[in-house]
């Protein structure tokens, strides 16, 4: 069945981050970006805190953490490879009781440059399930990063995860060019096989304000897209306000 709920907006803010550790002032600042995307109507904040800490430090998570409680019905999506240091930043948000809604399971490699695959089925299935089963025992929901592959959605729920989280770079890629429609379908038939294994559908990864709402018209039940490269260098330009405001109104324009 697809899911008719308005789809949210996660703000990734990795590239705040990285521009606030080129000094040692501590500007620009990663909570009161946050404070001003959520202002602004953004559903929800995202970091990936890589463990050599080269845009998203340890000390951010729980910073952000801190602020998200003072918005109830937002959402903190917490990502990165939970046999690095993923687990660990869970474990602290959750020994200071602050507030970790979604863990995002991405199998980059410690110096990645960025996330670029997803996990990789049945090769990666005995190992994720007791991290996944781990997670559920704190009460945080537990998204996979995913190729857009149908056919490895119903073993995706099988480990028990929740949602996938579709990688669309493949998608951005083809933008404007003739294989768009080819990926639109393929991410489509992938959003639907996911559905019907009883999975929620995220998606991300160089999503923009030119390639979002089609997307979203024609992949079906996407509940939540976490775009950070975008639409933060929008916001070197136009402000974190009126660039939020804009993101929302091309998601709203895609919503079937």
């Amino acid at each position: 069945m697809t899911s008719t709920k308005p789809t949210s907006l996660s703000v990734n803010l990795n590239k705040v981050a990285l521009v606030r550790n080129t000094r040692h002032l501590g500007i620009p600042s990663v909570t009161r970006a946050a404070t001003l995307c959520l202002q602004a109507g953004a559903d929800g904040i995202t970091v990936h805190p890589r463990p050599d800490e080269r845009h998203i430090r340890a000390a951010d998570v729980p910073e952000l953490a801190r602020l998200l409680q003072a918005w109830p019905g937002r959402e903190f999506n917490v990502e990165g490879n939970p046999f690095h240091n993923l687990m660990d930043c869970a474990r602290e948000l959750l020994a200071r009781q602050l507030p970790l809604h979604q863990l995002t399971f991405v199998p980059d490699s410690e110096g990645q440059f960025t996330s670029d695959h997803g996990w990789n089925f049945p090769a990666d299935a005995q190992r994720l399930r007791p991290l996944i089963a781990q997670a559920h025992g704190w009460g945080v929901r537990v998204s996979l990063f995913m190729d857009a592959e149908a056919t490895a959605m119903a073993a995706a729920k099988a480990v028990g995860a929740d949602r996938v989280e579709l990688y669309t770079e493949p998608y951005a890629a083809a933008w404007g060019t003739p294989r768009q429609v080819a990926e639109l379908r393929r991410f489509a038939g992938a959003a639907q096989a996911a559905l019907d294994a009883g999975l929620g559908v995220n998606a991300g990864h160089d999503l923009n304000r030119d390639n979002l709402g089609e997307f979203l018209r024609q992949v079906p039940g996407v509940a939540e897209v976490s775009i950070g490269h975008a639409l933060i260098a929008d916001a070197l330009e136009m402000g974190y306000a009126a660039t939020v405001a804009d993101y929302l109104r091309c998601m709203a324009r895609g919503r079937p």
